[in-house]
């Protein structure tokens, strides 16, 4: 007697926002204010059965349209399961439905061998201030962690951030250092890598030039002795292998994807992390691909530490850096439905821009001031309910150059001992008013 896979019978999405912690917020802000906005995904089967998945709908390697939704609404459950176009939290949905219905974890669904109980995990934070930074730092030791990943940027003085962390931290504890291509040129790079060398705690450094310069890469590995890793994808792969211009990977896309390329990886004995940021669902489903995947050796990132709720009724397990694979059926975790309710955002979603002035100082007294740190890009997210309208007329009055952009012009000198980056919300003084304008037009310097 044969018997049918069960069907999808409804899907429903719910846009959250889910606040950041009190003291990662105001550095959050600056740049990724809008990964607070969480799309939920719920999946129901004709059998009852429920399963859960998040996106970051203005973050990460894809979204769940209305068009995946039509497709998957109706489909036999596990009929699209390798389909990434349907998007992080659709796809996560499916993954943790179908592991429900037969009793198994998602990591049972991979077709690949379980390989470890525990997934390395690091915790994450953007640019911020040393003292800042070592106050996370120690959050982050009483959490269960030993590995940190920082963004590293040209106005923060880069080697007092490792000293800060370093005097509150364990002998054992370890920091990746993100550079998103700001190192500028293989002379800059070379400078700063090799005096970063000598800091004990140093793991690794991501991205420090931009990744089709196969050459400079080459170049900089044989003159740094801590690994270099970059995104998958660029260049190709067979051109990296043969290059030798790296010593691992980040992988971020969906999960037939991400199956694909560890194991390509793995074939050539490369190491690399999974970077999937989200809440407690993602880093459910991150643990599961790191248990199947042999070369997933280096902590993945999620951003989990920056939220102040996980969304989970039981929280994850953390401890000695790893945390641990669930092994109930699914994702092995119970979403708290008690959020759709508490965090529910309505329309617009997307986090209204701030209102500031980013100054940097450098040693001398050497002064510049922004408007913003980026300018803003009309987000590519058009779910329910979205108006871009709404998103480009509260954007329309900023002009000029961002911190960013004038850093990566080359305008500006990279990463001086002593740099720093200070934020002058707006006060409603005449003072403010007049130097935001005048930043406006272009960067002011004092």
């Amino acid at each position: 007697m044969s018997h049918s896979a069960p069907r999808i019978k409804k899907i429903t999405r719910t846009m959250l926002r889910v606040p950041y912690t009190p003291r990662t917020e105001p550095w959050n802000r600056l740049l990724v204010r809008n990964w607070q906005i969480v799309e939920v995904c719920r999946v129901e089967t004709e059998s009852g059965v429920v399963g859960w998945g998040e996106t970051l709908p203005h973050y990460g390697w894809g979204r769940v349209s209305d068009d995946a939704v039509a497709r998957a609404t109706a489909a036999p459950l596990g009929s699209l399961l390798g389909d990434d176009s349907l998007g992080p939290g659709l796809q996560m949905a499916l993954y943790d439905a179908l592991g429900k219905t037969l009793g198994v974890p998602a990591h049972a669904l991979f077709g690949l061998p379980k390989v470890r109980d525990w997934a390395p995990l690091a915790w994450w934070n953007t640019k911020m201030p040393p003292e800042v930074l070592a106050e996370e730092a120690k959050d982050a030791v009483a959490a269960g962690y030993t590995d940190h990943k920082i963004k590293a940027r040209p106005w923060f003085d880069i080697y007092a951030q490792v000293e800060a962390i370093s005097a509150v931290t364990p002998s054992h504890y370890k920091l990746d250092m993100d550079f998103n291509d700001m190192l500028g040129t293989v002379g800059t790079a070379t400078r700063v890598l090799q005096k970063l060398d000598t800091y004990e705690k140093v793991n690794f450094y991501e991205g420090p030039l931009p990744q089709r310069d196969v050459a400079a890469y080459r170049e900089l590995r044989s003159k740094t002795c801590r690994p270099l890793a970059i995104h998958f994808g660029v260049p190709s792969f067979p051109q990296v292998i043969q290059s030798q211009m790296c010593d691992g990977f980040v992988l971020n896309q969906g999960i037939g994807a991400t199956l694909q390329q560890g194991q390509l990886a793995a074939t050539f004995e490369m190491p690399f992390f999974l970077q999937l940021v989200g809440l407690g669902l993602t880093t459910a489903l991150m643990a599961h691909l790191t248990a199947v995947l042999t070369h997933a050796r280096w902590p993945a990132v999620t951003c989990l530490n920056n939220y102040s709720a996980d969304l989970l009724i039981e929280p994850l397990t953390i401890k000695h850096g790893h945390v641990q694979v669930p092994d109930a059926p699914g994702l092995g975790v119970v979403f708290d439905e008690a959020a759709l309710e508490k965090y529910k955002l309505e329309p617009p979603h997307w986090m209204p821009f701030p209102r500031h002035i980013l100054t940097v100082t450098w040693q001398g007294g050497r002064k510049i001031h922004f408007p913003y740190m980026e300018k803003p890009k009309t987000p590519d997210y058009a779910g329910p309910a979205f108006s871009h309208l709404q998103f480009e007329q509260a954007s329309a009055s900023l002009r000029g150059r961002g911190v960013w952009e004038d850093f990566m012009r080359g305008n500006l000198p990279l990463y001086e001992p002593g740099v720093t980056l200070t934020v002058w919300d707006d006060d409603g003084s005449k003072d403010w008013a007049s130097l935001y304008q005048k930043s406006l037009e272009a960067p002011v310097w004092d």
